[in-house]
């Protein structure tokens, strides 16, 4: 596995191939590799869709994308992919969902600029995320005032509610804390509803599993009163939680319990010594409530004349 700069659960092969194997048919994966002295020191997975080529895995399951290599590759990794791209068919190269720090950007628009294509960035989306503190209570100060008063509010009538405990899944119960997530994913809201087709859902199994052997996979629950009313997938990978998806059961809306379950599983990555949360894309009102800056997407689009 190449190093990168970034890591990322959307760079890793396991979730790049549970992608591919859902949804690859009929596309045609290009798969490209620099190697030096005889080492891998980058990595290009992308697929070809009619006379458009993109990275692996499309921006409704995928936060980031990205080639995968380090700093120290770029010199040689960038100029080659470029050599490589050019002897290839195509009249478009779209990659999407780049973060605005990657070196993808201006080295391909140098490169590519240099050949004649006509290149375009546009701004795509925002991911916000917080750099984690050491601890629960400087998390807790460095909120804004109205917002650290809110969430010690609603963590207070919470436990007026009833007893409640926060719950984390594991090996042996995936299949059923998998239901049980996408349950309440469906329960939620309508769009997450409409999101979750069969594929999608087949997608979210594969994933989670291939995730769980790489022991990056966490799904935690509240219970109150002993039954689950509200849950969250993530992943922590480099030494960051990734926020992937989220449910609750609408019959508890007036307790926050969403919204406190996300809040827990900060509180639980800080007490882990993980340095990064991040809610991943969208602009999702309670993410700045919790405290997330913004990281902006990126769209680099390279056109054949």
């Amino acid at each position: 596995m190449v190093k990168t700069a970034s890591p990322s659960i959307f760079l890793t092969p396991q979730w790049q191939r549970a992608w591919w194997e859902q949804f690859g048919g009929g596309d045609e994966l290009l798969l490209w590799g620099l190697r030096r002295g005889g080492a891998l020191v980058g990595l290009a997975p992308m697929h070809r869709r009619g006379d458009t080529i993109e990275f692996l895995g499309d921006t409704d399951l995928f936060d980031y994308h990205d080639f995968i290599l380090g700093p120290e590759a770029r010199e040689v990794f960038y100029p080659a992919l470029v050599e490589f791209l050019s002897g290839l068919e195509w009249r478009t190269l779209d990659l999407r969902s780049l973060p605005a720090h990657s070196a993808t950007l201006p080295w391909l628009q140098k490169l590519c600029g240099g050949l004649g294509y006509r290149v375009a960035v546009e701004e795509e989306d925002v991911a916000p995320g917080l750099e984690l503190p050491p601890t629960w209570d400087q998390y807790l100060a460095s909120l804004r005032k109205k917002d650290r008063h809110e969430l010690r509010r609603k963590l207070r009538r919470l436990e007026t509610a009833g007893p409640y405990r926060i719950v984390q899944g594991g090996a042996d119960t995936l299949d059923q804390d998998a239901d049980n997530l996408l349950r309440l994913m469906e329960t939620s809201r309508e769009d997450k509803r409409r999101f979750l087709t069969m594929e999608r859902a087949e997608f979210f199994r594969r994933s989670f599993a291939a995730m769980a052997q790489l022991d990056a996979l966490r799904l935690f629950f509240l219970e109150l009163n002993g039954e689950p009313v509200a849950a969250v997938a993530c992943f922590d990978y480099g030494g960051r939680r990734f926020l992937y998806n989220s449910g609750y059961d609408t019959r508890y809306s007036a307790l926050s319990v969403g919204l406190l379950l996300k809040a827990l599983c900060i509180k639980d990555a800080i007490e882990r010594g993980l340095g990064y949360f991040d809610f991943l894309r969208g602009e999702e009102s309670y993410k700045y409530h919790l405290g997330a800056q913004d990281l902006a997407l990126r769209r680099l689009v390279v056109t054949r004349a």
